[in-house]
């Protein structure tokens, strides 16, 4: 049986994790997790990451933005580590880049709101708008600064060169103007504002440029304002070609090749001033399902206005005049903390091209490789292997295609019925969606619940809704008012005279290139009572009749936060009984109130907690007297962490459960959410080792939640440090990255 010691052990006593072991077998001994001692507990990052402390009152909870802030203060660390690829950092820069952007299109606009509806007398909602302003501004400060001080110095050490209109010679000069003039001028349109001509349509996140001319126009008028939009089909970056280069790896921007001839798109005119500018816009698509007849033509509809949302934060580049910031800051009715001034490109998310466009092995990660699934044996029927044991498959370190498989085999069975699965985020590019497709021309009964309102990804499941339907599957979008953010896959198979189920569920998504980015588990089994659940579930989602009584899942927004809550409060009850008890819980952000109040009333009755939480997380641990006995841990590394795993254990009684779901209200009242246990005794002793012990142990890419309301990376143990992420690649390292490691 797996156990957890809730013993606080002598620091050099701490048990090595099992996964130094360099075979990818399942381990034959039982994992045990030590509560962590003083030795691990983590010191203050450098000083240019230190941010204001998110210090609550007592038994307040953490402020969830800020959380989410300081969540992209972790990510920003790997951009700031000499220790990673030079490419590689500048991914880490890009991925915060990004997350920034999504947190305004989705956070910010309700704070803005608030704070503007404050008008001259700012109140309380001003000062958090403010607050979270400052945190933001701070985090893009410290962007810039280490990319413009630290990463296009080592860009340029490396041969890497990013080359403004100052520091391009003749040639080079030459070359630009040639492709201005042949490939950007021709895409340009530059409006001069005036009456007839108001301030165009500005799209989220696009490049802009903003001028002040001096002059009359061809009509006399002296119109001193133009805008000039830059279509998104001109690439951002582009690489001077070899002879102009002179053999060396030479790039420029495409807002420096449209600024150093800006002045040409207005002849007769004198261009005194000008800036680059970017607005973002509140970006979460609203529908009203109980007002409309068909929820995929409304989204539908809605996608071609997401582009023109209230605006809630501008960029601008430094050098922009204070009379040209004045009048963006008119137009788009922000506040003075909502505007960004950059020294750079005002969009770094775009610089991710440059890792393409360079592709030297030297400046990235190793290639990893995905291992074959260890309880997958080729050449055998993955349905007669699941009739023996169920099947775990650990990604990326193990390879997705092991799902698909399990997927190509049943639409190529003939003895296979039907198949049923749940779509959120499969990608515009999707083998499974294909393999859906096949099956239905194979005259299986195809069945799909799709969830069109995937955030960001609405675009891509309405096109995969009315594909998979012009073939002939069975598509529901799930319940109104409810996201399917459920992850399933049940397979309905004759066998004799009985029909047999066989099912997968997931912590991720159906998508082949994040399954190779996210550390998920995939679950496969045979099991009848989960399957015969998954299908109930699958009825009730195609039907909306009541939903059976489950033997098995626990299900949202019914049953799941219910029952964690039970299980919470067993493990509270069982230590006021002076019983043994133990709750480790690993999931990506934790924000809902019930779950964490319960957390801290099982914590102050005795449970020994342990949270690891990648993002956000409101639960104050830490706290003298109130939270002592809960700690959590953030670990950030190569991978995107997105594995939830539950464990409980309440007066020797355990129970491990895998979930789709975050402990996020949302999720638990918001969502149709999975959770389901896992009996077999050597999987769960497989997830504790890979999933809970090695990254409680985790010394090199973790970081604590100290009192304060700070996280910590951790300090360096004496025995040498442990990163799970790399312990798990070395446990299933494959010849071929062996070979990669070594070259």
């Amino acid at each position: 049986m797996t156990t957890f010691s809730s013993a606080t052990p002598d620091p050099a006593a701490l048990p090595a994790p099992a996964l130094v072991s360099p075979a990818p077998a399942i381990p034959e001994t039982t994992s045990t997790l030590t509560e962590p001692s003083e030795a691990s507990v983590v010191n203050a990052p450098p000083a240019e990451l230190a941010h204001a402390p998110i210090v609550p009152k007592p038994l307040a909870l953490l402020d969830r933005d800020r959380s989410i802030l300081a969540f992209n203060e972790r990510v920003f660390h790997w951009a700031t580590r000499e220790d990673i690829p030079l490419l590689e950092r500048l991914r880490y820069l890009c991925i915060v880049s990004s997350n920034l952007d999504e947190f305004f299109e989705v956070r910010a606009a309700p704070h803005l709101a608030a704070a503007l509806a404050d008008g001259d007398k700012p109140g309380e909602a001003t000062e958090v708008f403010e607050a979270l302003a400052q945190a933001a501004h701070e985090l893009v400060e410290r962007q810039y600064s280490l990319y413009n001080h630290s990463l296009v110095p080592a860009f340029a050490a490396g041969g890497i060169h990013i080359l403004s209109h100052g520091a391009r010679n003749h040639a080079q000069r030459r070359w630009v103007r040639d492709y201005f003039h042949r490939e950007v001028a021709p895409l340009l349109v530059a409006i001069g504002l005036d009456p007839a001509h108001p301030f165009p349509q500005v799209a989220n996140k696009s490049l802009n440029f903003i001028v002040r001319l001096q002059g009359s126009d061809a009509f006399g008028r002296e119109n001193e304002i133009a805008i000039l939009k830059v279509p998104r089909v001109l690439p951002r970056l582009i690489k001077l070609p070899a002879d102009v280069a002179r053999g060396r790896a030479s790039f420029v921007m495409l807002s420096s090749v449209i600024r150093a001839h800006l002045g040409e798109l207005f002849p007769g005119r004198q261009m005194t001033e000008f800036s680059q500018f970017r607005v973002t816009r509140h970006s979460d698509l609203a529908v009203d399902e109980d007002e409309v007849l068909n929820l995929r033509t409304a989204l539908r509809r809605g996608l071609t206005l997401r582009h023109y949302g209230q605006a809630v934060r501008l960029e601008v580049s430094s050098g922009c005049s204070q009379h040209l910031l004045d009048f963006l800051q008119r137009q788009f009715r922000l506040p003075e903390a909502a505007l960004y001034r950059v020294h750079g490109p005002v969009n770094l998310v775009r610089l991710t091209q440059l890792i393409d466009l360079v592709n030297d092995p030297a400046l990235l990660y190793p290639r990893w490789t995905p291992a074959q699934p260890v309880g997958l044996r080729t050449g055998v029927s993955i349905f007669s292997q699941l009739r023996e044991r169920d099947v775990l498959i650990h990604q990326p370190f193990e390879s997705f295609d092991g799902v698909v498989d399990f997927l190509r085999e049943a639409v190529h069975d003939p003895q296979v019925l039907a198949i049923k699965q749940t779509i959120y985020r499969t990608g515009s590019e999707s083998v499974m969606i294909d393999l859906l497709t096949e099956a239905v021309r194979q005259g299986k009964e195809v069945t799909a619940v799709v969830e069109l309102k995937a955030r960001f990804d609405e675009e891509a499941n309405i096109n995969w809704a009315e594909a998979l339907e012009s073939v002939g599957a069975q598509v529901v979008y799930g319940i109104v008012g409810l996201k399917t953010h459920a992850k399933m896959l049940l397979v309905t198979r004759r066998e004799g005279k009985r029909l047999r189920r066989y099912g997968h569920l997931s912590t991720g998504n159906y998508n082949a290139r994040t399954a190779r980015l996210y550390t998920d588990l995939s679950h496969l089994t045979a099991d009848v009572d989960m399957t015969a659940d998954m299908d109930a579930v699958f009825a009730h989602l195609a039907s909306q009749n009541q939903l059976p009584r489950l033997k098995k899942l626990l299900l949202a927004p019914f049953h799941l936060q219910d029952g964690l809550v039970e299980r919470i409060e067993c493990c509270a009850a069982a230590s006021r009984a002076g019983l043994d008890s133990r709750i480790v819980v690993k999931m990506n952000a934790l924000t809902d109130e019930r779950l964490i109040r319960a957390l801290i009333d099982a914590g102050q009755a005795g449970v020994c907690i342990d949270l690891i939480v990648r993002g956000a997380c409101m639960l104050p641990a830490q706290q003298p007297g109130v939270t002592d006995n809960i700690r959590v841990r953030s670990v950030i590394g190569r991978f995107l962490e997105h594995t939830r795993v539950f464990y409980f254990r309440c007066d020797g009684r355990e129970e491990l459960h895998l979930s789709s779901a975050d402990w996020m209200s949302r999720n638990m009242l918001r969502r149709v959410e999975l959770a389901w246990p896992v009996n077999d005794p050597a999987l769960r002793t497989r997830i504790v080792d890979e999933c809970l012990v090695a990254y409680l142990h985790d010394s090199k890419d973790a970081w604590t939640l100290d009192a304060d309301g700070r996280y910590r990376c951790a300090e360096p143990v004496p025995d040498g440090d442990h990163a799970a992420q790399a312990a798990l690649m070395d446990r299933y390292r494959t010849p071929a990255n062996r070979r990669e490691r070594a070259a």
